[in-house]
């Protein structure tokens, strides 16, 4: 659906409040997406404020108390006024969920988890909140983190914060949900909301969104405005749409960035070349069974799988990504606190902080990333580190994926996204499962994540990776696979 198309339904759902107050609204469909809840506020079903009233209902349900999954950090305590004035637009009336890295001018902090920045509110929303405000989104709170994005400590457990506490998997209690988007993940994996907003510098969308069972999708970076987020690093960091299905996700795509149009068609695999990145498709005998089983289905559907694919320079580039990561994280992190108003105006002053406060910040793991970077702030360095950056950029993008897709004539890289998630273990943290991120990650180029099955009772996904700008081609092949796989299951919550 084109953009115009887009802003007709939406100027037809914004008439919808006027007209429910004659009709008793209906609950929403279990697990409804963006898709359906526009269909239902546009036909009169419901309104946008039921629809709040409903998903803070199910938050009480399962975030607060039942399996409390702890993945909703903070409510925004106007989201029921903003509902009754919402403006028109393709998201009129529609509850939306984001990250606690975020910044929102309004009554909810933005923290990136930590309570160095608990007492410091930003003065203005970030760019894409601006957006999504003025489609006529709801917003209806901020979700839970890996703590500073998961940048802090290589013995992290994925999905806690100090101010949030450890978020679950909604499909088994006991593991992980990943990070750093994972209560962006597990909310709406749980229903708590039909979408939400996650951020990615390597991994942190397309792993939780794979490992709780859902589409996740990381843009080309630059394509979402990078204002008004916390950064580890531009040249990686990027927001991205958290969803149901692919078409919500190209929905949120359309609003999130600039000129964007999605043509979703299931036709696209007819004759697509997708090319097995091997090398990255793990060794998990049951994951490798869903995914021949997959691509089976994309050659019926009149795919041509290419297998093998080598997809050259991984490992050097993110190397090299890691060293220039380390000291851009300093430079850009200074450069944001310096800018907020507070006392902690720089890395220097979290180190200090969380020294100051390590019963509440540092009761599982510690800050050696942090110590790391703080010592990396000379001029050698930072000169050091661009040219680590140029390089690693080079041997993942034009060198990387864009070789091979050249090479094999392809219009995308394919493998399962992820192994399945770990159990949680709070005193030695993550367990680090196999996920395919960094090449995409670090080239800043469109990686999407779809459903693709479950093993052991946990989610695993089916990844696609494109050409720097080809995201609407991605979201493309993507839609189409989630269609003819189906693959999605809501979660059972299971203890172990």
């Amino acid at each position: 659906m084109n953009r115009r198309r887009l802003l007709q339904s939406a100027t037809a759902a914004a008439l919808a409040p006027a007209a429910c107050t004659k009709r008793t609204p209906q609950a929403p469909p279990p697990y409804a997406t963006l898709a359906d809840l526009s269909t239902q506020l546009t036909s009169e079903q419901t309104t946008p404020l039921h629809l709040v009233e409903h998903f803070l209902a199910r938050i009480a349900q399962f975030d607060k108390s039942g399996p409390r999954i702890h993945a909703v950090l903070e409510l925004n305590p106007a989201a029921k006024d903003i509902a009754t004035h919402c403006p028109a637009g393709p998201l009129h009336g529609l509850p939306i969920l984001i990250k606690d890295n975020i910044e929102t001018a309004d009554a909810m902090h933005t923290t990136a988890g930590s309570l160095a920045l608990r007492d410091h509110p930003p003065k203005e929303d970030a760019a894409l909140v601006s957006r999504l405000r003025a489609a006529g989104a709801v917003i209806l709170g901020k979700t839970n983190l890996s703590e500073w994005a998961n940048i802090r400590s290589p013995n992290s457990t994925s999905g806690w914060s100090a101010r949030g506490g450890l978020t679950l998997n909604p499909h088994k209690l006991a593991h992980s949900a990943s990070g750093s988007s994972s209560g962006s993940a597990a909310a709406v994996a749980a229903g708590l909301a039909p979408a939400a907003i996650g951020t990615e510098t390597n991994g942190s969308i397309v792993s939780p969104a794979s490992a709780c069972g859902i589409v996740g999708f990381k843009p080309t970076v630059g394509l979402i405005s990078g204002s008004g987020i916390i950064p580890i690093t531009h040249w990686q960091d990027t927001a991205g749409p958290m969803t149901l299905t692919v078409r919500d996700a190209a929905l949120l795509m359309q609003v999130l960035a600039e000129d964007f149009t999605a043509d979703l068609k299931s036709a696209v695999l007819k004759g697509a070349r997708l090319g097995v990145i091997r090398g990255h498709c793990g060794r998990n005998p049951q994951v490798l069974a869903l995914f021949e089983t997959a691509l089976q289905k994309l050659r019926e559907a009149g795919a041509t799988i290419i297998d093998p694919v080598k997809l050259p320079n991984t490992r050097e580039a993110g190397a090299l990504s890691w060293k220039a990561m380390l000291i851009e994280l300093r430079t850009e992190l200074n450069a944001y606190l310096a800018q907020r108003a507070g006392d902690v105006r720089s890395l220097a002053d979290v180190i200090a902080f969380n020294e100051a406060h390590r019963d509440t910040e540092m009761p599982h793991f510690a800050q050696e990333f942090f110590e790391q970077a703080e010592k990396l702030g000379t001029p050698e360095i930072i000169a050091a580190g661009a040219a680590a950056r140029e390089n690693a950029r080079r041997l993942a993008g034009p060198e990387g994926i864009s070789a091979a897709l050249r090479e094999y004539q392809l219009d995308a890289l394919i493998c399962p996204t992820n192994d399945p998630a770990g159990r949680i273990d709070l005193a030695h943290g993550d367990t680090n499962e196999r996920v395919a991120s960094t090449p995409a990650a670090v080239a800043g180029y469109p990686h999407l994540t779809v459903p693709l099955g479950i093993v052991d009772g946990l989610p695993i996904g089916f990844s696609f990776m494109g050409d720097a700008r080809a995201d609407a081609r991605i979201l493309a092949l993507g839609h189409a696979f989630e269609e003819i796989t189906k693959a999605r299951r809501a979660p059972e919550f299971q203890p172990k």
